[in-house]
C-alpha cells in the first residue's frame, strides 16, 4: 500500500453543495484538449547506466520491512517484500512504466489484445517463445488455466485474499499453437491488464494444498532474472540467486539479500557497511546528505550533543569540577558517555559519505480518513466543513517541500498525477475555506458557547487512546511519524489524485439566523458568554470535539507534524481535536478497520486499475447476515449508491476513454461526499551506495532487477541527472 501527489491544474471551483444526497456534476474534467492526467510530478532517481558499464556478479543488501509469512501474493497475509521477490522470480504479463500505467512485459508477451467483444469478450495472449519455468518447462495455458481456477473464488477450499477479474473469466483454451493463451470472458472487463500479474506455475495453483501451503515458505520453480535461493527466517532474509535458464539479458548481480531492518536501525547498519541499499526516514535522510557536504561547508549541528548550548557545556564543566563529589561524580559520567557516542556518530557520519540519497515520489498517498459512520461526521455537513478547514497545499508543504520534492495536494482518490485516470476533482468539494466551514457547522446547528453538558464515556469506548497514550488535545504537538499504507503487501487498493475541473452551482450555505437550529442554543434570553467567538462549537449540550487516532511508534514523525497543522486548522472554525497515541500494533486494527476514531491519517498505494481496486474501498457499506456492517476495505464507512455503480459501468465497458470518463466522474462524487481527503503524495527516500546503479527511487515504475548492479571500477553512470533516466536494457 506507501505517498504520491497531483499535477496542478486550473479548475472552476464553486461552493460546494448538496441537492437531496446528490452532486451536480456539469462537466468533466478533460473534456478540453489538455490531457487531465497531466505527468508525474516526480521523475525516478534510480543513476542509471548502461549494462557495459556494470560489473558482473557481485551481491545487493537490500533493507526490506519484514520476511513475510508468505511468498504467494494472493493471500491476505502476503506483504510488501512478497511482491518484491514476485518482481524478481516470478512472470508478469504487463508492468508498471514511469507513468504509472501498464505496458506489455515483453520478456514474457509477444502481444496481448482483446480480439473479440462479441458475444463475449476473448483476449489473446502471445507468449514469448523463449519464456520457461526454472525446471525447463514451457510457460502456457495451464499455467493461466491453474491460475484462474484458483483465484476464480468458485473453490472455497483455496484460501485466496481477492478475486476481482477471475472471476469473470468464462474460460481459458490454448489458441493455435502453445504460444497462445486465450482468455473468453463471462462479461466484459476492462481491467484485463491487471490479471496474471503476477503469474504462478501450475504446481503452485493446481490444488487448494499446494496453493495454501505450496508457496508460503519457498518457491522451488520461478521464471524470472532471479530464483529463490532460501528463506532464513532465522537471519531475517531472503537470499534470491540468478536463474541460470532466465532467457533474457543476464543479471548483473550474482544474489540479492533482502535483509530484515527496522526503520530506526537503518542508518547505522549502512554505516556498519552490513546494506547496501535502504528506504529511509527524513532524519537518516538529513544525517547522509550532511556527511556527504565537504568538510569546509556549514552544516547544521547533528547527532548526539547537537543541541546543548555554550552555556549547557559550560555547566556541564562547572559541575564535574565542582566540590559536590556526588554531582561531580554523576557529571562525569555522563561527559564521558557523551564523548563515546559523538565519537561513534563521527564514524558513522565518516562512512555514510559513501552513500547519496535517491528521491522520489513513492506511488501511494496520505489521506484525512473521516469516520462518517456515527457522531458529528455521521453528518455529511461536518463532514465537508473539516474538508474546508483544510489548508492542503500548507500540509503538503510541510512534508514534502523540506524535502526538495514537488509540494503539490493530490486531487483524486482514484489515481495519481501522470496515471491514465488522473484528474483533479477536488473541486468537485471545494478548496480551503473558514467561512464555508463555518457555515456548513451553522446549518448543521452547531454554534460557538452554546451550554454543553459533562458527557459519560460510553461503555466499552476506546477509540482515541484507550491502549494508548492521550496525547492532547487541538494544539499540542506530537513527536513520532509513522506512515501507515493499506495494502502494502501487495494488494491492489491504490489510489490517487485527478485533475481539479468539476464546477457546481446550487445553493450556498448561509449562517442561521439565531434559532433556525433546533437543540443547538442556549434558552431566549441567556446571556451570550463572554468571549464567544473563542469558545467551543456546541449542540445539544455536547461539543464538537472529534477524537484524532495516531500511530506512537518510532517513525511517525511526519504523521505526527501534519496531525498537529490539521488541529490548528480546525481550531479556527471551532472544531476540537482529542488527539491520542495509540500503539503500532493496534492501530490499524483496533482502531481503523474497526471504526474507533473520528480522524485518522493512512495512506493508499497507487493502482493502475481503479475501476477494480478501488470499489472495495469506497463501496458503500451493506448490512452482513449477522447484523453487522461489512465495510470491506471502506473504512470511512461512508458511500453511495451512485459511486458503487459508477466503479460497475467502469469495469465493465472496453472503451478505455469512457472508462476512465466514468472513474473521474466517480471519483468527483467520493470527493462530494467527504469521507476522505487526499493530502499529499508520499516522499520516497532511498540511501544507496554511490556506485550502485539503476536502483533506488523508482516512483511509479517496476524495478528492472536483471540491471541493478555495482558500476565497474573507474566507470560512471549515464550522463545527465539521476531522476531523468531509466535503467537501460
Amino acid at each position: 500500500m506507501s505517498q504520491h501527489g497531483v499535477g496542478p491544474r486550473a479548475v472552476t471551483r464553486s461552493v460546494a453543495f448538496l441537492t437531496a444526497g446528490v452532486l451536480a456534476v456539469p462537466a468533466l474534467a478533460g473534456c478540453g484538449s489538455e490531457d487531465p492526467a497531466g505527468k508525474p510530478l516526480a521523475a525516478p532517481d534510480i543513476q542509471p547506466a548502461g549494462r557495459d558499464r556494470i560489473t558482473d556478479g557481485g551481491t545487493l543488501r537490500w533493507a526490506v520491512d519484514s520476511v513475510p509469512d508468505t511468498l504467494n501474493t494472493f493471500q491476505s497475509d502476503a506483504d510488501a517484500t512478497t511482491t518484491r521477490v514476485a518482481q524478481a522470480v516470478l512472470p508478469s504479463m504487463f508492468r508498471m512504466n514511469a507513468s504509472g500505467r501498464p505496458e506489455r512485459n515483453s520478456a514474457y508477451l509477444e502481444s496481448a489484445e482483446v480480439v473479440e467483444t462479441e458475444p463475449k469478450q476473448v483476449v489473446l495472449y502471445k507468449l514469448n517463445q523463449q519464456a520457461v519455468w526454472s525446471d525447463g518447462r514451457e510457460i502456457g495455458a495451464a499455467d493461466f488455466a491453474a491460475q484462474w481456477r484458483a483465484l476464480s473464488g468458485k473453490d472455497t477450499a483455496y484460501w485466496t485474499a481477492r478475486n476481482a477479474g477471475y472471476d469473470r473469466i468464462q474460460k481459458i483454451e490454448r489458441g493455435d499453437d502453445a504460444l497462445e493463451v486465450k482468455v473468453t470472458f463471462s462479461r466484459p472487463y476492462a481491467d484485463w491488464r491487471s490479471l496474471f500479474s503476477p503469474l504462478y506455475p501450475k504446481d503452485v495453483m493446481g490444488t487448494p494444498d499446494s496453493f495454501n501451503d505450496g508457496a508460503r515458505k519457498k518457491l522451488k520453480v520461478t521464471a524470472g532474472p532471479f530464483s529463490v535461493k532460501e528463506v532464513d527466517r532465522e537471519d531475517d532474509e531472503i537470499t534470491l540467486a540468478r536463474n541460470p535458464r532466465w532467457w533474457g539479458k543476464p543479471a548483473k548481480l550474482s544474489e540479492i539479500v533482502l535483509r530484515s531492518v527496522p526503520r530506526d536501525k537503518r542508518a547505522a547498519e549502512l554505516a556498519a557497511g552490513t546494506l547496501d541499499v535502504a528506504e529511509i526516514d527524513p532524519s537518516a535522510a538529513r544525517r547522509i546528505t550532511v556527511a556527504a557536504r565537504p568538510r569546509s561547508s556549514s552544516s547544521p549541528l547533528m547527532g548526539p550533543g547537537a543541541d546543548r548550548s555554550a552555556a549547557d557545556a559550560l555547566r556541564s564543566w562547572a559541575v564535574a569540577n565542582g566540590t559536590d563529589e556526588d554531582a561531580a561524580d554523576e557529571e562525569t559520567v555522563a561527559r564521558k558517555r557523551l564523548r563515546k557516542a559523538v565519537t561513534k556518530y563521527t564514524r558513522q557520519q565518516q562512512a555514510l559519505r559513501g552513500f547519496e540519497v535517491r528521491k522520489s515520489l513513492e506511488p501511494a498517498y496520505t489521506q484525512l480518513a473521516l469516520n462518517g459512520a456515527e457522531g458529528p461526521l455521521a453528518d455529511e455537513r461536518v463532514r465537508r466543513a473539516v474538508a474546508r478547514a483544510l489548508d492542503r497545499e500548507e500540509l503538503a508543504e510541510a512534508v514534502l517541500k523540506p524535502l526538495g520534492l514537488p509540494a503539490v495536494p493530490v486531487g483524486s482518490h482514484l489515481a495519481l498525477s501522470g496515471q491514465a485516470a488522473y484528474a483533479d476533482n477536488s473541486g468537485a468539494l471545494g478548496g480551503q475555506d473558514t467561512k464555508e466551514a463555518q457555515a456548513l457547522l451553522a446549518d448543521a446547528g452547531w454554534v460557538r458557547g452554546g451550554p454543553v453538558k459533562e458527557q459519560e464515556k460510553k461503555k466499552g469506548e476506546k477509540a482515541a487512546g484507550a491502549e494508548g497514550e492521550k496525547a492532547g488535545s487541538s494544539t499540542e504537538r506530537q513527536d513520532d511519524d509513522g506512515t501507515y499504507v493499506v495494502g502494502e503487501d501487495n494488494k491492489a487498493h491504490g489510489r490517487q489524485d485527478p485533475a481539479d475541473h468539476l464546477a457546481q452551482d446550487g445553493k450556498q450555505y448561509k449562517q442561521p439566523a439565531q434559532g433556525g437550529a433546533p437543540g443547538a442554543y442556549a434558552p431566549k434570553g441567556t446571556a451570550a458568554p463572554a468571549n464567544r467567538e473563542a469558545a467551543p462549537l456546541a449542540k445539544n449540550g455536547k461539543a464538537l470535539t472529534l477524537r484524532f487516532v495516531l500511530p506512537s511508534g518510532p517513525g511517525s514523525q511526519t504523521l505526527r507534524t501534519v496531525a498537529d497543522r490539521i488541529s490548528r486548522m480546525l481550531e479556527r472554525v471551532g472544531i476540537g481535536t482529542d488527539i491520542s497515541k495509540v500503539s503500532d500494533e493496534s492501530y490499524f486494527k483496533d482502531h481503523i478497520a474497526s471504526g474507533q476514531y473520528d480522524l485518522a491519517l493512512y495512506s493508499w498505494p497507487a493502482t493502475a486499475f481503479p475501476a477494480t481496486d478501488a470499489r472495495p474501498v469506497y463501496a458503500k457499506p451493506v448490512p452482513a447476515a449477522d447484523g453487522s456492517l461489512n465495510v470491506e476495505q471502506n473504512y470511512t464507512r461512508v458511500g453511495t449508491d451512485q459511486v458503487d455503480q459508477l466503479f460497475d459501468e467502469a469495469v465493465s465497458t472496453l472503451d478505455e476513454g469512457e472508462s476512465r470518463s466514468l472513474i473521474r466522474k466517480a471519483d468527483s462524487r467520493i470527493w462530494a461526499a467527504a469521507g476522505s481527503i487526499p493530502l499529499f503524495q508520499r516522499p520516497q527516500l532511498i540511501a544507496a551506495r554511490k556506485n550502485l546503479v539503476n536502483t533506488g527511487a523508482f516512483g511509479f515504475g517496476t524495478p528492472v532487477y536483471e540491471d541493478m548492479g555495482f558500476l565497474k571500477k573507474g566507470a560512471k553512470p549515464a550522463a545527465g541527472p539521476s531522476a531523468k533516466g531509466s535503467a537501460a536494457r
